[in-house]
């Protein structure tokens, strides 16, 4: 399963700013955007090469980037899933937003049970989890309404599991789409991610001209 495989921080700073790639280590004196917020590169330092706003295109493809990075997306996949926004009635950038925000790795996430979405896609991938009862190992799986989603009863007996317990209530709360029971280690979908449930800032519609072009 093809992912990045690089240096993470790289890409902050190469976008410019804070992407949260890493968790908990993007909000303390570790993060390297913090201590170099200049482009990566020999020339980032460099302020004859930095430039100002840029061209439309430019403009239109760092967003379209940004948002590749976020949700941990090479480009191959990311053009289909703007094909699948194209088909799907409504806006196509909120289309979009809608299906990268449903994969599971992004789900499991956004639940509170990872730290980031690399880490949420090392737990699917390990085989912690089920959807409907079935284990389910595959990152980028698309959750409907009415899926449930759990932590497999072995894992959940794991240290990391039992701890995540502990300190559920210091995470961010879970979107209004998604319903969970910590008890449980389960969580329902309630309804399809809309715009307004994703709090990212990112412009959807620069990503649609860009692939418009």
């Amino acid at each position: 399963m093809a992912r990045y495989t690089g240096p993470v921080c790289r890409l902050c700073r190469r976008e410019g700013e804070k992407l949260f790639l890493k968790g908990a280590r993007c909000l303390g004196p570790k993060c390297a955007f913090e201590r170099r917020s200049y482009p990566p590169g020999q020339h980032g330092k460099d302020s004859s090469f930095r430039r100002g706003r840029g061209s439309d295109y430019s403009l239109q493809l760092r967003e379209k980037q940004k948002a590749r990075r976020i949700y941990g997306v090479l480009e191959r996949q990311f053009r289909r899933y703007f094909r699948d926004a194209l088909r799907r009635p409504g806006l196509t950038g909120a289309n979009l937003l809608s299906i990268l925000e449903s994969r599971l790795d992004n789900v499991v996430f956004r639940m509170g049970w990872a730290d980031s979405r690399n880490h949420a896609r090392q737990l699917v991938q390990h085989g912690h989890l089920a959807v409907n009862g079935v284990t389910t190992d595959i990152p980028s799986f698309l959750v409907r309404p009415g899926d449930m989603i759990t932590v497999r009863p072995g894992s959940q007996e794991r240290r990391y599991f039992k701890e995540l317990r502990a300190y559920m209530e210091d995470r961010p709360a879970a979107p209004e789409w998604l319903s969970v029971n910590t008890g449980a280690m389960q969580v329902e979908v309630l309804r399809v991610p809309e715009r307004r449930d994703i709090d990212l800032p990112l412009n959807e519609q620069l990503i649609v001209e860009y692939y418009s072009r």
